[in-house]
């Protein structure tokens, strides 16, 4: 890798210091950091408007958090460069790199030494009473009631056929990689991020028999809105709109993913220790 995009949280307390470090060993590894104009506010680098610098760089680096990493993944817009996350947050399960570990991921980058892994991403289209917008969600989809507390009625479908529908406060379609997002807090599983399906879960419904669903990942799943009561579409809790009575909301599997780096030594079940603070003996 010789050049490297850089795109940040700047908002973060310690941005600043670890661009610095960054920049310096970058320079020290022979690696051509590019930035956006908002990362260049901290970052003495080239600024070139995102869609160019996306188009000549060999590979991604986003540093904040979760957050940082799905922006990153909608500026790609589907163009084929892998992303490696920095965390300089509290939580992330997206970022494989602590900031502690960013130098030996510089080191890694410049020799080759990494893997490309894919992980999948899904298309969402509103369709009949909305605006037909379209989107691509890499963690989640989300059909809510937003900020009212008064319950809605959702009427779920998967490839055609009929499957119920639910009184609830909203409904949560994730990918294996939000499975450790909205839909965990919500009870459902976790996936590991290999696993060709999606999980299907509930916020708040209003029956003890309503329970998460996973499904092949090929399956086109759909969401019908029953009443209209504030009810909001939320893909990746960071871009939707307000939904009517009548909205339909078609999920399925894009044809393009996301790839990401995973450096030597990665391992996706100690993030998950590490993150959701599991303890148990090691035999």
């Amino acid at each position: 890798m010789k050049t490297l995009g850089v795109i940040a949280n700047c908002g973060k307390p310690r941005a600043g210091d670890v661009l610095g470090a960054l920049k310096n060993r970058a320079a020290e590894l022979g690696i051509t950091l590019v930035t956006d104009d908002i990362t260049a506010s901290l970052l003495n680098a080239p600024v070139k408007p995102i869609d160019e610098m996306l188009e000549e760089v060999d590979a991604v680096m986003a540093l904040g958090g979760d957050g940082t990493m799905l922006r990153v993944m909608r500026e790609l817009g589907g163009r084929d460069k892998p992303v490696i996350g920095v965390n300089i947050g509290s939580l992330g399960f997206l970022t494989s790199v602590a900031e502690e570990h960013l130098d030996t991921a510089l080191e890694c980058l410049a020799s080759d030494d990494f893997v490309i892994d894919e992980a999948a991403v899904v298309e969402c289209e509103v369709v009949g009473g909305g605006t037909g917008g379209r989107y691509t969600a890499l963690n989640d989809v989300v059909v809510s009631n937003g900020p009212s507390s008064r319950v809605i009625t959702l009427e779920l479908r998967i490839d055609g056929d009929y499957v119920t529908s639910y009184v609830c406060d909203g409904l949560i379609v994730s990918t294996p990689s939000g499975s450790t997002g909205h839909s965990l807090s919500a009870g459902g599983p976790i996936l590991s991020p290999a696993t060709p399906a999606v999980v299907i879960s509930l916020i708040c419904p209003h029956t003890l028999s309503s329970r998460p669903l996973v499904v092949p990942d090929q399956s086109e799943i759909s969401v019908s809105v029953s009443n209209c009561e504030q009810v909001v579409l939320s893909v990746d809790g960071q871009v939707g709109e307000p939904l009517q009575r009548g909205s339909e909301i078609k999920v399925r599997r894009s044809n393009q993913g996301v790839s990401f780096i995973r450096l030597p030594g990665h391992s996706y079940f100690a993030v998950l220790r590490q993150k959701l603070r599991w303890r148990g003996s090691n035999v």
